[in-house]
C-alpha cells in the first residue's frame, strides 16, 4: 500500500465528505457544502492512498486566532491503519498557533484530551415535531442583504472571531432561510432554518431574552413540516426549556472542547449553535 497523501478537498471530495457524514449519523444539511467552503476555502483536508479518498478532516481558520475541527471521519475499509491520525495531526498542524474548538462524540473524547482539549460544556441536539403555527409579528423581518452588516456586527459577540464570509453564504445563499428580530431599529436576534437530510435544523439561534428566541423558533419551526432538530448548549436552561416545551427531546449530544483558553461565549444568549462542523 502507498503513502496516505493529504490535500485540500475539491468541492466533489467534500460533498463526498458530506455523504460520509450522513452515513455515520450526522444528519448534514441538503445545501451546507458551499457555505461551509466559504467560511476557509483551504479548510478541508481529505486523505487518499492509492488515489483512493479514505479520510477527511475540516480545519477551519476563522480571523487569525481561532480554527475549529470538524468532519473527523475514516472510511470503514481504512479504519485502524493510522490514517485518521495522520489526517488528524495535519488538521492540527494547519491550525496550529490558535485556539482550536470542536464538538466531540463521546467515543472521541478521551483521545481529544490527549491532544491538550478540555471540556467548556456539552451539547445536546433535541428533536422532535413542534407542531407551532405561523405568526405574526412586526418585529420578526427575512435576513436581507440590506440588514446583513447589523445582523453580521450581532454576531460577533456569539462567536470568537469574525465569520463574514461563511454568515454571508449561510444568511444570504439559496437553500436556508434566515429571520431576524428587530426592536428600537436595533437586531436583538437571529436564526436560521435549513433542510437536512433528515426534517430540518435550526442552527444558529441568538437571542437577547428568552421571549425573542421563543418568536424566532416559532417562525422558523413553522416553516419546516416534519421533524426539527435544535443544537443547544446544555448550560442553557431556557433553550432546553423552550425546546421541550414545543415537544422535542433529547436525541444526541457532544462536549464542546477546546484547546487553549475557552472563549468567553454568552452561553445564556445561545438557544442553537450553528453547527457541530463549523462551531
Amino acid at each position: 500500500m502507498n503513502a496516505l497523501v493529504i490535500r485540500p478537498m475539491l468541492p466533489a471530495d467534500l460533498d463526498l465528505a458530506v455523504e460520509w457524514a450522513a452515513r455515520e449519523g450526522w444528519n448534514p444539511g441538503l445545501a451546507d457544502a458551499p457555505a461551509f467552503r466559504a467560511a476557509d476555502p483551504e479548510g478541508f483536508l481529505m486523505g487518499f492512498v492509492d488515489n483512493k479518498p479514505v479520510t477527511a478532516i475540516s480545519a477551519v481558520r476563522y480571523g487569525k486566532t481561532f480554527g475549529f475541527i470538524g468532519f473527523y471521519i475514516a472510511a470503514p475499509y481504512a479504519r485502524g491503519r493510522g490514517n485518521g491520525w495522520a489526517t488528524w495531526q495535519a488538521a492540527m498542524a494547519q491550525l496550529e498557533g490558535r485556539v482550536i474548538g470542536l464538538d466531540g462524540v463521546l467515543a472521541q473524547q478521551a483521545n481529544y484530551r490527549k491532544s491538550g482539549f478540555a471540556l467548556a460544556h456539552r451539547n445536546v441536539r433535541y428533536g422532535g415535531t413542534p407542531g407551532v403555527s405561523v405568526i405574526e409579528d412586526s418585529a420578526l423581518a427575512p435576513i436581507s442583504s440590506e440588514k446583513f452588516a447589523s445582523v453580521l456586527e450581532y454576531d460577533r459577540a456569539f462567536f470568537p472571531a469574525p465569520r463574514e464570509s461563511f454568515l454571508r453564504s449561510w444568511l444570504l445563499d439559496g437553500g436556508r432561510s434566515s429571520i431576524c428580530f428587530v426592536e428600537d431599529g436595533a437586531i436583538k436576534g437571529y436564526g436560521t432554518i435549513r433542510a437536512c437530510r433528515e426534517g430540518h435544523k435550526i442552527g444558529p439561534l441568538f437571542a437577547d431574552r428568552p421571549d425573542i428566541a421563543d418568536a424566532l423558533f416559532r417562525a422558523l419551526a413553522a416553516q419546516a413540516p416534519g421533524e426539527v432538530f435544535l443544537d443547544l448548549p446544555e448550560p442553557n436552561a431556557s433553550a432546553g426549556a423552550m425546546a421541550e416545551r414545543y415537544g422535542l427531546k433529547p436525541v444526541f449530544e457532544t462536549a464542546r472542547m477546546y484547546r487553549g483558553p475557552a472563549p468567553d461565549l454568552p452561553l445564556m444568549r445561545i438557544y442553537g449553535i450553528t453547527s457541530f462542523e463549523l462551531g
